[in-house]
């Protein structure tokens, strides 16, 4: 369920104290059971179930009965206590409408100070398994909720633009707060949206981010007609960056000629451009 500006603003203080207590016993818990959130918050049993009735409306928490009664943050609560805390901050004056949705993302317009985006990661159930093993930054050996795992995506990408953003085109970090990462705005459309009318040169230009990328000791690891920009200007931002590695990965090599494989194929399709990725390649690492 998207994140209700609406809902959020309407949280009594009960239940977002509720939704922190559930927060933090997910460092010992993936179910926290309800005698541990009524020990915890301190509720009287009355109170604290007409609570947990309201969030479950809301769908910022869920629930189990078997063996015991439990809760888990919902992605909906998690981001809900993210966007609290970027406005309590001003960061976020307030949230707009969502506007992508990625397999590990939602993405939503924002006002602070101007246009801004804040793009809630996800690290889905089904997926984290895989997603911890080709991810070193996700610890393997400890108890690691998804919630958890959602805030670290969002660190990792918070990190990278900010590494990045003096000498590559990306979107520049504004705050971050467990899985919400705010930057700004990006006018423009995706490459795959565009109708290029000097294809040749945003080809180099794009070649050119990847290698300046390269020498600040980063790989993306997901480039793509689809996570490059491009404004009305002809100017290139690259975006999406959670999956990105260092260049001393043993993977290196072969991540980053698979990232340039996406982009030559897809001006080979679209504009019948041809290039040899070997040739690239070393201009790149050269």
């Amino acid at each position: 369920m998207p994140v209700s500006a609406e809902n959020v603003n309407n949280l009594h203080k009960y239940e977002i104290k509720i939704l922190k207590t559930i927060e933090y016993l997910h460092r010992r818990f993936q179910w926290i059971p309800y005698d541990n959130i009524k020990s915890s918050t301190g509720f009287s049993d009355g109170e604290l179930k007409f609570r947990i009735g309201h969030l479950l409306n809301m769908d910022m928490i869920r629930s189990q009965s078997a063996p015991y009664d439990a809760y888990s943050l919902s992605y909906t609560g998690y981001d809900s206590l993210a966007l609290i805390s970027l406005k309590k901050k001003g960061t976020v004056h307030s949230l707009g409408q969502m506007f992508a949705v990625g397999k590990e993302s939602e993405v939503y317009e924002a006002i602070g100070v101007g246009m801004l985006v804040i793009k809630f990661h996800h690290i889905g159930q089904h997926s984290f398994q895989s997603v911890r093993r080709n991810r070193a930054y996700l610890p393997y050996e400890k108890h690691c909720p998804w919630v958890y795992a959602s805030h670290l995506s969002a660190r990792q990408e918070y990190d990278v633009i900010d590494i990045l953003k003096e000498k590559v085109k990306v979107p520049l970090p504004v705050g971050i707060n467990r899985s919400a990462l705010v930057e700004s705005m990006v006018m423009g459309v995706n490459l795959h949206q565009a109708r290029l009318e000097d294809p040749e040169t945003v080809l180099d230009m794009i070649i050119s981010e990847v290698k300046k990328t390269y020498e600040l000791d980063v790989i993306h690891a997901d480039l793509s007609e689809y996570n490059i920009m491009i404004d009305e200007d002809g100017e290139i931002t690259l975006i999406d960056w959670p999956q990105w590695i260092p260049v001393s990965h043993p993977n290196a090599n072969e991540i980053l000629k698979r990232d340039l494989d996406n982009v030559v194929n897809y001006f080979r399709r679209k504009y019948g451009i041809e290039r040899q990725v070997g040739d690239i390649l070393s201009q790149v690492v050269g």
